[in-house]
C-alpha cells in the first residue's frame, strides 16, 4: 500500500520501502501498542538509519501526540509523524488489517468506537493531507488493487540500497 502512495506522491522511495518492510518488527516481541518503541530499538540496535527508525517509532495511527503516549503508558514523547515518509507508512498501515485492504473509514471508525476521538480526527486529518498530495481519495486504492491483492509478482525486486546495509 505504501508503495501505491508513492507512486503518485513525491519521497524517498528506498527509505519508504525499508520503513514499510520494518514497521511492525516490534511485533516479534510484543502485539501491544509499545510494539513500534520497541521496534525503534530493535531497529537502532541493527545500526540502520536513523530515518528508518523514526518511521518505526512513529507509525502508529496516524502518530500518538504526548497526551495519547502518557494515556498509553509510553514514554513522554510525540510520536505524530513528521516526514512524509512517516506519513506514509503510517497511513498504509491504517488502510491494511491483517492480510485485507481497507478504507481509511474502517480505521476511523475502530478509533471512534474505541473512545479515541483525538486519534481518529488526526487520521481524517493525514488521510486528507496524503490524498491531496496523490491527487484523489486514496480509498480508490482499495477498489484498484482489491481487497485481498495478488502479493506474487506484485512487489517489485527490493535490493537493499547501499546506505542501509549492515
Amino acid at each position: 500500500m505504501a508503495e501505491a502512495f508513492a507512486r503518485r506522491i513525491d519521497c524517498d522511495k528506498d527509505l519508504l520501502r525499508a520503513g514499510a518492510l520494518l514497521h511492525d518488527i516490534g511485533r516479534s516481541i510484543t502485539h501491544s501498542i509499545e510494539h513500534a518503541l520497541i521496534g525503534y530499538g530493535i531497529v537502532r540496535d541493527l545500526g540502520l538509519p536513523e530515518e528508518i527508525a523514526e518511521i518505526v517509532r512513529r507509525h502508529t495511527g496516524a502518530g500518538l501526540d504526548v497526551e495519547d503516549a502518557i494515556g498509553f503508558g509510553l514514554p513522554e514523547a510525540d510520536y505524530i509523524p513528521m516526514t512524509i515518509e512517516q506519513k506514509i507508512v503510517a497511513h498504509a498501515d491504517n488502510m491494511v488489517s491483517d492480510n485485507r485492504l481497507v478504507t481509511h473509514d474502517y480505521s476511523v471508525d475502530r478509533l471512534r468506537n474505541k473512545g479515541s476521538d483525538r486519534g481518529a480526527d488526526r487520521m481524517e486529518a493525514l488521510h486528507k493531507e496524503l490524498s491531496d498530495l496523490y491527487g484523489e481519495d486514496l480509498d480508490v486504492l482499495v477498489e484498484e488493487l482489491g481487497e485481498y491483492p495478488q502479493m506474487s509478482g506484485a512487489c517489485a525486486p527490493f535490493t537493499v540500497p547501499e546506505e542501509f546495509r549492515l
